[in-house]
């Protein structure tokens, strides 16, 4: 048996627990890893309130996760061609697994090896924050002759967004509260106050950087409406906070691709300093509560991790 963090039912905190597991075996084109780090993000606890009941397989009692680095324990058959036994890796859970836990399984096709450099804490955090970002700055194909409105830059998405759009060459404004006014300068954007009237102060700023030729949205609702009316191109608005909105109002969601290949990109993004993940906090397994509490309250400022000893 090992241990793991979840919930077992749907609903608030109440419903998470520290759970006794038994360890996964993997199946074909599976890793079974040993977590060293595991990244929180705001769809876990989307997922154990039932919001996404829809969309994401749960089984009862449901391990929390989605995204780890740790060390490959066994394989099951036809993964052993890019990965053996010892291999330090990170990736996206398989489906119906969590990532708070002293073990899961990762799909191969879903896994990259971990750069030496890299610690086990940053690239936990790559695949779903970090993997967003990379997606969404390839599919508007940001460029230098761009102004990039990023609406939540102060998190994990936003952050990694700004700094990716920012070494495109790109002005990256970043809308966040006063609180992520440093992360959002220290990523290379130029912070907006969140709030009532931060359309007004975005066309102001527009006014000197250029006008915002596309829109990451990582908040939705009518912040992703106001948004659209200081933008130039309503096509090139994406957003994954309200892909649906985004959609009515001319522009799209972002399809992810959680693959070996971009996980790889990534990752050699981040060992050539292109990219900084920015892991706030890190809690021990046994504290994992708090860590998803964290990232529920929106102050997180930057990733949380929850480590595996």
């Amino acid at each position: 048996m090992a241990r793991a963090y979840g919930f077992v039912d749907y609903g608030g905190p109440e419903t998470q627990r520290l759970l006794e597991t038994a360890v996964p075996a993997p199946g074909p084109g599976q890793l079974l890893v040993a977590v060293q780090a595991a990244g929180v993000n705001p769809a876990d606890w989307k997922v154990r309130s039932g919001a996404r009941r829809n969309s994401v397989t749960v089984h009862f009692p449901a391990v929390l996760g989605r995204e780890v680095a740790g060390v490959v324990e066994s394989l099951g058959s036809g993964a052993d061609d890019d990965f053996a036994v010892g291999d330090a890796v990170f990736g996206a859970t398989a489906e119906g697994f969590g990532g708070y836990a002293e073990y899961t399984l990762v799909d191969a096709r879903a896994a990259a090896h971990k750069p030496e450099t890299v610690s086990f804490e940053v690239a936990a955090t790559l695949p779903v924050a970090a993997g967003t970002a990379f997606d969404i700055v390839e599919h508007l194909e940001i460029v230098d002759a761009d102004t990039v409105l990023v609406l939540g830059a102060g998190g994990g998405v936003g952050s990694a967004v700004t700094q990716l759009a920012h070494a495109a060459g790109a002005a990256v404004l970043g809308v966040a509260s006063a609180g992520k006014r440093h992360l959002v300068e220290s990523t290379g954007g130029l912070w907006i106050e969140a709030g009532a009237g931060f359309e007004n102060r975005v066309a102001a700023l527009a006014e000197r950087c250029g006008p915002v030729t596309a829109v990451v949205d990582l908040v939705g609702g009518d912040v992703l409406d106001r948004a659209v009316t200081v933008a130039r191109a309503p096509e090139r608005v994406v957003s994954v906070a309200d892909p649906v909105r985004a959609q009515a109002l001319g522009g799209s969601g972002v399809t992810r691709r959680r693959t070996r290949e971009v996980f790889r990109q990534v990752a050699a993004l981040v060992e050539r300093g292109v990219l900084t993940p920015r892991v706030e906090r890190t809690f021990p397994l046994s504290d994992a509560g708090r860590a998803l509490e964290l990232v529920e309250s929106g102050h997180a400022g930057g990733k949380v991790v929850v480590t595996v000893p």
